[in-house]
């Protein structure tokens, strides 16, 4: 679940007030007999999770005792993930969410936190909680149980509301004379100034006005580490990344952007550093690449069979081939589960972090971005353009070599991204081209792709007729759209190819 929540600061002579007018009509306000929480963090001795804002607990007296919180770049918006599992045996599930910030180092208990709450629920006309109000007064303890510092806090967290709900309690709180604070955990504040310092994995920090290349690649990666690391645990737990997509997605289209930016970039960086990371990203990225072909497969197969209602497909036959597909992908991600509680795996991770950190790059990265990069970005630029690319296709050429120039046309794309926020309007202009001609590559690629699936089902059961008229009936459709896509391409290619797109490449 998403825990989205505010608080605010105040002192012991606080009074909270009276919160009956932030119900909607006929709601009302429901106060709840006080408990005393006791929570005990674990991390690594370094700190790990608190400096990256996450956390892993045991809280007694709590149905689900187990708790880890992950951060979504958002403040005061955290996943929250709730497990059972004996107090001194933390269920492996959830330290395997943290994998990316801990990389293998051990739990160990670093602070215990008791809470005296009181809790107060906004709820509506039927009795559903829409926010809640907690007002704590917390208590840090040492191993020994002794009292070392004390707060209290309030925390107003949403329900089933809505956010103008959560603003509106929020500013009857700050009339009485609460603070808005920042975001800080309790534990984060109870581990005090260590726990708030950099986190292990450096995230981008924007350019100057005249960075070196060096600086301009140091951000690009460290752009798509992030998005990398940040979709591991959402992987792991089959949940959805932001805006619709899926989190499978995300982490191999990270994999692959890092391997482009790694291989454009080839002559800034050492060959002895950029060469392993690029062969183990590419391991990465084939083991999510079968879960995430299956999943656009199973999405096309029902959008191309419901493409001509007056020409229905049987629903049997169709339903078939959807269980075919969720069988392999439940093979595919049982693959990357594997994949992600392995040793190689976890060298990985380190080798990111380490590489977001401190990239290892050769002399020619200290000259200034404006004057090198345009030159390395005009490589893949001349690949995707010349004979070997699109200059060499046409309507009659292999659905092969339609997707050998699509891979070169996500590499010329991924070189102009990187690029962009230094060379400025002609390289955000033509990556906005480029990307058109990657839609109707990609269209090209998956729409032959899924022609040929349809067919390979199909022969593998040569006795089901229904079957085999059925994907023969896809199969047309899917190469409809293969002849539809040829005919785009020449007008998104002329797009993309005008002068004020590409002046400034050598």
């Amino acid at each position: 679940m998403v825990e989205e929540e505010q608080k605010y600061e105040v002192d012991d002579a606080y009074v909270l007030p009276d919160l009956a007018g932030t119900a909607p009509t006929g709601g009302r306000v429901r106060a709840l007999p006080p408990v005393t929480l006791v929570a005990r963090y674990l991390d690594t001795v370094d700190l790990r999770l608190a400096r990256a804002g996450a956390s892993l607990r045991h809280r007694r007296g709590d149905e689900l005792p187990w708790t880890v919180k992950l951060p979504t770049g958002t403040p005061g918006v955290r996943h929250e993930i709730s497990r059972p599992a004996p107090k001194g045996q933390p269920p492996p599930e959830l330290v395997e969410l943290v994998t990316v910030l801990h990389r293998g180092a051990p739990l160990v208990p670093v602070t215990v936190v008791r809470t005296v709450r009181h809790a107060y629920e906004v709820c509506d006309r039927a009795g559903a909680v829409l926010v809640e109000v907690v007002d704590d007064r917390v208590t840090v303890l040492d191993d020994g149980g002794s009292t070392t510092d004390t707060f209290r806090e309030l925390e107003v967290e949403l329900k089933s509301g809505d956010r103008k709900l959560l603003d509106r309690v929020g500013g009857v709180l700050r009339e009485a004379g609460a603070q808005a604070g920042s975001f800080t955990p309790k534990h984060v504040r109870a581990l005090g100034a260590t726990a708030q310092a950099d986190p292990d994995l450096v995230a981008p920090a924007g350019l100057t006005a005249e960075p070196s290349a060096g600086d301009v690649v140091t951000e690009a990666l460290r752009k798509e580490i992030r998005r990398l690391l940040a979709h591991d645990p959402l992987v792991r737990l089959r949940a959805p990344a932001a805006g619709g997509d899926t989190a499978v997605h995300q982490m191999r289209v990270a994999c692959r952007r890092l391997r482009s930016d790694l291989r454009t970039f080839k002559p800034l960086l050492r060959k002895t550093w950029s060469g392993p990371l690029r062969t183990e990203l590419r391991w990465l990225a084939d083991v999510l690449g079968a879960a995430r072909d299956a999943e656009v497969l199973r999405a096309r197969l029902r959008r191309t069979a419901d493409a001509d209602p007056l020409s229905p497909l049987d629903r049997g036959a169709v339903d078939l081939l959807d269980e075919v597909l969720a069988e392999r992908q439940r093979q595919a991600l049982t693959a990357i589960d594997e994949m992600l509680r392995s040793a190689r795996y976890l060298a990985l991770v380190d080798s990111l972090v380490l590489a977001a950190r401190a990239p290892r790059f050769t002399g020619r990265a200290a000259a200034p971005a404006a004057q090198a990069l345009p030159a390395l970005v005009a490589r893949p630029w001349r690949r995707l353009a010349g004979p070997d690319g699109v200059g060499g296709l046409d309507a009659q050429s292999p659905d092969d070599r339609w997707h050998a120039v699509r891979k070169e046309g996500k590499q010329a794309r991924y070189a102009v991204n990187a690029v962009a926020p230094t060379v400025g309007k002609g390289a955000r202009r033509l990556s906005r081209a480029l990307a058109r001609v990657q839609d109707v590559l990609g269209e090209h690629q998956d729409a032959a792709v899924a022609a040929d699936t349809w067919l390979e089902i199909a022969a593998e059961r040569p006795d089901d007729h229904e079957l085999a008229v059925t994907a023969g009936r896809l199969a047309e459709r899917e190469r409809l759209s293969v002849r539809r896509t040829r005919g785009l391409l020449p007008a998104a290619w002329h797009r993309a190819t005008r002068r004020r797109r590409t002046s400034w490449l050598p």
